[in-house]
């Protein structure tokens, strides 16, 4: 049997109820279209102005510092230890006991005066041994000039005789022993001669070592060091002994530096200098350099020179073995124009492709990127002394190069001169790609 068609009036009837249906769906589901609109517009919003964001920071960003007109001065820094101008270490050649002392720490002392006196018995015993030697070689000898004398007279009335004889007396053999004899007190008589410049001689060294044993100065001075005590034992056979250490004068001192390698060839005798001492802080000593050492010193594989600073020191506030920090002037110009060295060390940076201007997708350009690396120089100038340079000044907001001749430098400003340069002139240290 045949079902009849659904006609007009189904229809409409399930029309009405679909109608139905939607109006009865809750709230939410009815808004949740309006809200996927209303977040991809927001999405699409803060894309566009992420990548604004990210076109202004790429533009270039320019650091300036102006050219100055001002006083260089190249220095060399140094650090090394007062001394006196001339220092003495005393001593003992002698061994013995030390009777006294009469001098100590900080005092004054003239040329000559006495500082320590050892013990002298024996050395007294040995000069009265030596005088004794030399008077019984002196005795000695006027016995063998009386030998001699009388030899000599025997010789001479055996000639006399043979002569009044013919010849006939004495016998031969008796004028030959005369002559002999006379001979041998002659020998005896030089001999006797060369023991008392011998014995002399030891005489004279028991005296210098008595001598010896009165320890005095050298110099007129200052005693700087006492290392000796009444009852110590001198043992001057083991080791040098130093009992004291002078000073000569000390209101003229030097200061003893060491100065690196690459700074020793701007040194000269009679350059100016300023130093530093910890004991007298904010003060500042006046110095002149005396001498260059061209030998050099090698510590922990470092080169230095050792460069004496001549000092005047009339007040005595500076002592031996102070530590001073010393600036040295090798060369200073005025009234020239200077530029930090970052500006003739800049150069733009070279071009890279802007983040506004990759292409991608936009999920791509939603994915967080790494941060980029350093960005390279298009070159790199050093800023020596001397030669040509170059430094960049803004025109139009883009950094134009300037041909400059580089003079002396300091390590942080360096002279420049050339066309086209004027104090106040801004010129480019460096360069951002966002702003500072």
């Amino acid at each position: 049997m045949t079902e009849p068609l659904a006609g007009p009036a189904a229809g409409t009837g399930s029309l009405d109820e679909l109608l139905d249906d939607a109006t009865k769906l809750p709230r939410w589901r009815r808004a949740l279209p309006w809200a996927l609109v209303a977040l991809f517009v927001a999405v699409a919003a803060a894309l566009w102005w992420w990548q604004g964001q990210r076109a202004t920071s790429a533009a270039a960003h320019y650091v300036t510092t102006p050219i100055v007109r001002g006083t260089l001065a190249v220095d060399v820094t140094a650090t090394g230890t007062l001394q006196p101008t001339r220092s003495v270490a005393v001593g003992s050649e002698l061994s013995g006991t030390v009777v006294r002392v009469l001098v100590d720490v900080n005092d004054h002392v003239g040329k000559g005066q006495l500082l320590v006196e050892l013990d002298t018995a024996r050395l007294d015993d040995a000069v009265t041994g030596a005088r004794a030697d030399v008077a019984a070689a002196v005795a000695r000898r006027d016995q063998a000039a009386a030998t001699l004398e009388e030899a000599h007279a025997q010789l001479a009335r055996l000639e006399e005789l043979a002569r009044a004889s013919g010849g006939k007396l004495p016998a031969a053999a008796d004028l030959d022993t005369a002559r002999a004899a006379a001979k041998r007190g002659a020998a005896d008589l030089a001999s006797a001669e060369a023991a008392i410049v011998q014995l002399r001689s030891t005489l004279s060294s028991a005296l210098t070592n008595r001598g010896k044993a009165e320890i005095r100065s050298p110099i007129d001075g200052v005693v700087l060091a006492r290392n000796v005590e009444p009852g110590n034992a001198v043992a001057a056979s083991l080791q040098a002994v130093t009992l004291f250490t002078l000073a000569e004068d000390l209101t003229k001192m030097q200061l003893s530096v060491n100065v690196d390698e690459a700074d020793v060839g701007q040194l000269r005798n009679g350059l100016t200098a300023a130093f530093t001492v910890a004991a007298q802080p904010g003060r500042q000593y006046p110095a002149l350099v005396a001498r260059v050492a061209y030998g050099s010193t090698i510590t922990d594989n470092v080169v230095t020179y050792t460069t004496l600073l001549s000092v005047d020191n009339a007040d005595l506030t500076l002592r031996p073995g102070m530590t001073g920090t010393a600036t040295i002037k090798t060369r200073q110009k005025s009234g020239v124009l200077l530029v930090p060295n970052s500006a003739l060390r800049y150069a733009p940076l070279s071009a890279s492709a802007s983040p506004a201007a990759s292409s991608g997708t936009l999920v791509s350009r939603l994915i967080p990127r790494p941060p980029p690396g350093p960005a390279r120089r298009a070159d790199d100038q050093g800023a020596g002394n001397g030669g040509e340079g170059r430094i960049w000044v803004l025109r139009s907001g883009q950094p134009v190069a300037l041909r400059v001749v580089k003079g002396l430098s300091d390590g942080r400003q360096t002279e420049i001169s050339g066309d086209g340069l004027a104090e106040g002139l801004a010129v480019v240290t460096d360069q951002t790609t966002a702003p500072k």
